[in-house]
């Protein structure tokens, strides 16, 4: 794992207290009451939460970044995932996320993923020109509840860039995040052991690891000759 990037434990912040807030107070996101016609033909009301925070003319929210650090000086050690613990209020936990972040106004999604991934942990990183699945497709965060999205980013970190020795992350005030790696050979075994422990997996990072057992699976299976 890497060095923590910062003085203070994601462990160390709770909540004090929750309640219902007043929709005037709402900075960062708005209630909606839809009306809707279902497939009947008969209408219906739906609940949803927005976020207030989307640039105009885009229809991005923000981006994830799947960060995958490779030493080409060290090729048998493996590439690994670049994964953060943040406190989340919502949760009242601990979350394992990727590095994210809102898409800024004229901003591209890749380029608001190298600008997060520096931000938040320091590393400098790449688009892979050859990976077809670089600049995912749109995807929805919870579709029964909000229109909030993600483009997840895949970012190449040369490990052997003097940039990234020693990264400082710009963390802006009152974000506390500690970074660190697992490698990609055992994410799956490593968040569940983090999950056992109290964490919470963010659906983005769970969903990846999940994948990579489902095709390392399904692989073995057309090995085998078996459908």
């Amino acid at each position: 794992m890497a060095d923590k990037m910062s003085t203070y434990h994601p462990r160390l912040a709770k909540n004090l207290s929750m309640e219902p807030m007043n929709i005037d107070e709402a900075k960062w996101i708005t209630l909606k009451k839809i009306k809707y016609k279902d497939p009947s033909g008969k209408e219906r009301l739906w609940e949803s939460a927005e976020r207030q925070t989307r640039a105009k003319n885009s229809e991005i929210d923000a981006v994830g970044v799947v960060a995958v650090l490779k030493d080409p000086n060290t090729p048998e050690k493996g590439p690994a995932l670049l994964l953060q613990k943040q406190f989340r209020p919502a949760l009242n936990k601990v979350a394992i996320e990727s590095p994210s972040g809102l898409v800024d106004e004229g901003e591209s999604p890749a380029d608001a993923a190298v600008r997060e991934l520096r931000e938040e942990t320091g590393y400098v990183g790449r688009i892979p020109k050859d990976a077809a699945a670089a600049e995912g497709f749109l995807m929805w965060n919870d579709p029964g509840f909000t229109n909030t999205n993600t483009k997840m980013i895949f970012v190449e970190v040369d490990m052997s860039d003097p940039r990234n020795q020693h990264p400082k992350p710009e963390l802006e005030e009152g974000e506390y995040i500690e970074t660190f790696t697992i490698p990609l050979s055992s994410l799956w075994e490593e968040l569940s052991r983090l999950d056992a422990e109290g964490y919470a997996i963010d659906a983005r990072v769970g969903g990846l690891a999940q994948g990579i057992e489902v095709a390392r699976k399904w692989r073995e299976a057309l090995g085998n000759g078996s459908a």
